[in-house]
C-alpha cells in the first residue's frame, strides 16, 4: 500500500516492511519472504517468538542496521541493539521513534511493561504499531496517520475492540494485523471495516494481503 511517500508492505502477522526516505524499516520480523530486502531500522515490539525471532531478524541484517526494542527482547538478539523503553522518543537514521504503552487488561499473555508500541515519523507520515495490546486508555493520546492494529483476540484486541481502538484515535488509514497466522488468532477483518466506517466512514480502513 502507497501512502504520500511510504511504501507499507504487510507480510503477515504483526510483520511489515516500511519503505520511505531511501530506508527499509520493519516491525517485528516473524512472516519473511525468500531473501528479503535488508534493514536499516529493525523495531521490536516484546520478547515474544513470534515477534522477537533472532532466524529471521539475522536474514535482515547488514552492516549499519539497527535493531531498536525492549530490554528483554534485546537479550535475544545480536548486532547493533538499542534498548527503549514506553515514553522514550529518539531519531535513528534520521527516523523520529517513539515507544508507547502496549498492554494487556484483563489477560496476563502482555503485562503493562512487558511490551511497547511505536510511532515512527517517514516522510512526514506517522506511523503507529500498536504491538500486543488491548484497548488501553493511553490510545486516547496516540496521534498518528496510520494505525497498524491487531484484532486476533485470545491475545490482544478483537475486531470490535481494534475498531473502538480506530475510532479512539482517528487516524487518516486503519491497517488491521495479527490475526489468521498463529492458533488462536481467527479474526474477520471485514467486520473490523464495517464497524469502523458505520461510525467515522472518514476512516480509510486498508486490508492488505
Amino acid at each position: 500500500m502507497k501512502f504520500e511517500n511510504v511504501d507499507i508492505r504487510w507480510l503477515g502477522h504483526a510483520t511489515f516492511m516500511i519503505r520511505g526516505e531511501g530506508k527499509i524499516i520493519y516491525f517485528d520480523p516473524f512472516v519473511l519472504p525468500e531473501n528479503p530486502e535488508k534493514a536499516d531500522l529493525i523495531l521490536i515490539t516484546h520478547d515474544h517468538y513470534d515477534h522477537c525471532d533472532p532466524e529471521e531478524v539475522e536474514k535482515l541484517k547488514k552492516a549499519g542496521t539497527i535493531i531498536i526494542t525492549t530490554p528483554k527482547a534485546a537479550g535475544k538478539l545480536s548486532g547493533n541493539v538499542k534498548t527503549i523503553k514506553e515514553g522514550d522518543e529518539i531519531i535513528e537514521k534520521g527516523i523520529k521513534i517513539k515507544a508507547v504503552p502496549a498492554y494487556n487488561i484483563e489477560k496476563n499473555f502482555h503485562p503493562k511493561g512487558s511490551g511497547i508500541g511505536f510511532i515512527v515519523e517517514i516522510e512526514g507520515t506517522r506511523i503507529y504499531h500498536a504491538g500486543d495490546t488491548d484497548l488501553i486508555p493511553e490510545m486516547s493520546n496516540i496521534k498518528t496517520d496510520i494505525a497498524l492494529l491487531p484484532i486476533g483476540g485470545t491475545y490482544t484486541m478483537n475486531e470490535e475492540e481494534g475498531a473502538r481502538a480506530a475510532l479512539k484515535i482517528k487516524p487518516k488509514i486503519a491497517i488491521p494485523m495479527h490475526y489468521g497466522y498463529i492458533s488462536g488468532t481467527f479474526a474477520e477483518p471485514n467486520r473490523f471495516k464495517e464497524l469502523i466506517q458505520e461510525e467515522n466512514p472518514a476512516i480509510r480502513v486498508e486490508i492488505l494481503k
